[in-house]
């Protein structure tokens, strides 16, 4: 960033991220966001902060942590409501002293911080709450500190989005007349700079949609339009990066899951690399700044490590009923009705619903689910017999039950909403289970959240050991494993892991949850695997993979996965 002339980065703080659980806190590893801001600071880099508590970006509930639905189902988020304020205040306690200090009023490199984010596109309008919001950052960070809102670049956003005491921003996208872009700040803003704090690269995608691009010259043109104001401009994203494991969400109305890639079409993709986008966008630059005299950077390299075989350890159903899954598994829950993911304090992953049937049904019968959040496998006596989705609003199938009968479904989280008013929606089953005119009761639920990825790899080794291959061939959905090493004399080097001929499921590598897959559905093919992730010869780097629907292992032969040194991300997609 700092090579193409760029001299601050703007990046959010996500709250779900480091308060996972209630009240647990982490701001270790990747989520250390103080070494972040001093890695800016050695490059010659500014911080634009953009605090939340809500963020957007595409992610999980828009960044807000899904236990504030546990603690309160009717929690109204956004708002001045106290059961949503109470846990901002807090949040906010821990978070803003480790801000604090890095202020550039405290010899820091944050310039600026942002309050909530385009709230005048929510509809709640709680002047209360962003007052609040205003008040309680000013309170720990010190009245001098600079704030700043981001809305959309009309007087209707900015009237719910202006606070008071908060410098109005606006955002807008390539291809806009800039002039008209930013009437409505000037509306709101009389002095002052122009500022676009979202000027899009490009855009976000969704499973089943086609990759989104947005023209490099286009984005190149209007860029060179803004600065010809004298306006400033924070490029997003200029790099998107990955939404690992379960970060990834989605939109509503219909809904639409985003995939693991945040690729965005930036201008650094999502490896890293340079596209031919940054280089146009640098040449603007530096017609307005002076060029940068740092090394010019260079791509990362890529390796196909080639194919590596897989074998199934465990069958879905058995998973619920393996003694040794219950390392990474909490115990079953028992309830009358199905109690959703946030009842359940439970964030991503499945759930496996389970019931038996307590008299004859007449074949067939209609099987109704009362709302599912995201996607159902319903199976019959251990038999896969049919689907629900959340997308398609598909909740009823046919089915022919008789007094006894095993009825399970198991339920995958696809990622909660991020923009709008459902970002409070719940995930699992929703409502009622009936079969013909009966609702069905006494369930027995198997949470399998996947997020203690130490755990899951101890439970695969140690069922992997006791199966003795057990399961031979035409596996089709359960935890499958793999192995590979680095060559010797190599440093582990970026990969992707192809995933053409699986269906959909997660995978990980060494304990981490490297995001969803699915291929059938596209655009994204492959997974990106960064060289950290990876051991050096002679370490095994393994792969675990949960397939929910289809493994394409009818044979040993069929049963692998390929290391390729191409990220698929712009495939096609069914019709």
């Amino acid at each position: 960033m700092r090579y193409a002339g760029l001299n601050a980065v703007q990046t959010y703080i996500y709250w779900k991220g480091h308060e996972s659980q209630d009240g647990i806190y982490d701001f270790d590893g990747n989520l250390d966001i103080e070494a972040y801001f001093a890695e800016a600071s050695k490059v010659g880099l500014y911080v634009i902060l953009r605090l939340g508590p809500y963020i957007d970006a595409e992610v999980d509930m828009g960044g807000l942590p899904f236990w504030i639905l546990s603690n309160n189902p009717e929690a109204k988020l956004r708002t001045a409501d106290p059961s949503f304020m109470k846990f901002v205040d807090r949040w906010f306690a821990v978070l803003l002293p480790k801000v604090k200090k890095h202020l550039v009023n405290n010899g820091g490199n944050i310039l600026m911080v942002q309050v909530e984010n385009e709230y005048g596109s929510y509809p709640a309008c709680d002047y209360e709450y962003t007052s609040t919001l205003r008040d309680l950052v000013l309170r720990h960070l010190g009245a001098d500190t600079v704030l700043f809102t981001t809305d959309g670049n009309a007087d209707g956003y900015l009237k719910c989005g202006k606070i008071p005491g908060a410098y109005a921003t606006v955002d807008f996208g390539a291809g806009s007349d800039v002039k008209s872009a930013f009437r409505a700040l000037r509306h709101f803003e009389p002095k002052g700079p122009l500022v676009n704090s979202e000027y899009y690269t490009g855009w976000l995608d969704f499973w089943g949609e086609r990759h989104s691009k947005a023209d490099g010259k286009l984005v190149a043109d209007s860029l060179y339009q803004i600065l010809a104001l004298n306006a400033s401009v924070n490029l997003y994203v200029f790099h998107g990066g990955t939404s690992f494991g379960f970060m990834s969400g989605g939109l509503d109305n219909p809904y639409r899951p985003c995939p693991t890639s945040y690729d965005y079409d930036a201008p650094i993709s999502e490896a890293g690399d340079l596209s031919t986008k940054y280089y146009l966008i640098k040449d603007v630059i530096e017609k307005y700044f002076i060029a940068s005299k740092l090394p010019a950077p260079t791509n990362t390299t890529k390796k196909a490590y080639g194919k590596v075989q897989i074998s199934p350890v465990i069958k879905l159903m058995d998973i619920i009923r393996s003694s040794k899954s219950l390392v990474f598994r909490p115990q079953e829950v028992l309830s009358k009705k199905p109690l959703t993911f946030e009842q359940l304090r439970q964030d991503g992953g499945y759930v496996v619903y389970c019931t038996k049937l307590k008299t004859n049904f007449k074949d067939p019968s209609v099987l109704k689910v009362g709302g599912v959040g995201d996607r159902g496998y319903i199976y019959h006596n251990q038999v896969l017999t049919g689907r629900l989705d959340n997308s398609q609003k598909l909740y009823q199938i046919g089915l022919h039950g008789k007094k006894g009968d095993d009825l399970c479904i198991l339920v995958e989280n696809q990622g909660r909403v991020s923009y709008g008013m459902s970002i409070n929606q719940k995930k699992g089953i929703l409502g009622n289970v009936t079969l013909g005119n009966s609702i069905l009761e006494d369930w027995i639920m198997y949470p399998l959240p996947f997020n203690n990825t130490m755990k899951l790899f101890e439970a695969v080794k140690l069922i992997k050991k006791d199966s003795k291959d057990r399961y031979g061939r035409n596996v089709n959905t359960g935890l499958f494993i793999g192995s590979f090493t680095v060559p010797q004399g190599e440093d582990p080097a970026d990969t992707f892991l192809d995933m053409t001929g699986w269906n959909k499921g997660i995978a990980f590598i060494n304990e981490r949850n490297l995001g969803r897959y699915w291929p059938v559905q596209g655009p994204q093919i492959t997974l990106f695997i960064p060289s950290v992730f990876l051991n050096p010869f002679p370490g095994l780097n393994r792969i675990v993979l949960f397939e929910q629907e289809q493994a394409p292992c009818r044979s040993r032969s069929d049963c692998f996965i390929r290391l390729v040194d191409e990220h698929l991300i712009d495939t096609s997609v069914p019709e």
